[in-house]
């Protein structure tokens, strides 16, 4: 069995009370509103903020209060206000590795339902490309603080907007 053929895909869904549109908004160009910058970040310090640029290419980072950026990953693919795919660069030991070969990818997509919710569904697919790290990796993404937290995090805030 190849590593391809093994891999395990990390998928998590909600539905939020919030239209597609907002939804979409909040995810990606509220990130800071609802990402837990305590907790999830991998500067050394707590950052300031934390940023989709939203664009195909563009970056996903988090700045810290003196102005230094680490990167998490890149936008390949941004289609308002149904999808956002971006790479994973983090490894294992949570450090950013540029190697394209080496990052996984984060699909999300919008789904209306109705006029006043939205279904967004989360893939963390090609885990595999991470060699040694990847278990690690699907084990803290699995974790009720990983996608499922950070999904709930997420709907609160489009809720409140």
């Amino acid at each position: 069995m190849t590593e391809q053929a093994a891999d395990v895909v990390v998928r998590q869904s909600i539905v939020v009370q919030a239209p597609i549109e907002r939804a979409f908004q909040i995810y990606t160009e509220g990130l800071a509103s609802w990402w837990p910058m305590s907790t999830h970040h991998i500067g050394e310090v707590e950052p300031a903020t934390v940023v989709t640029e939203l664009r195909q290419g563009g970056r996903q980072y988090e700045r810290a209060p003196d102005g230094t950026e680490c990167t998490w990953g890149y936008v390949l693919a941004y289609e308002p206000p149904h999808r956002i795919v971006t790479s994973w660069h983090l490894q294992g030991d949570w450090k950013f590795d540029p190697d394209p070969e080496k990052a996984s990818v984060v699909t999300v997509t919008f789904t209306p339902e109705g006029d006043s919710q939205t279904r967004v569904e989360l893939e963390h697919g090609e885990l595999w490309r991470h060699g040694e790290g990847a278990e690690h990796i699907r084990e803290q993404i699995s974790q009720p603080g990983g996608w499922r937290g950070l999904l709930e995090l997420f709907a609160k805030a489009a809720e409140a907007a």
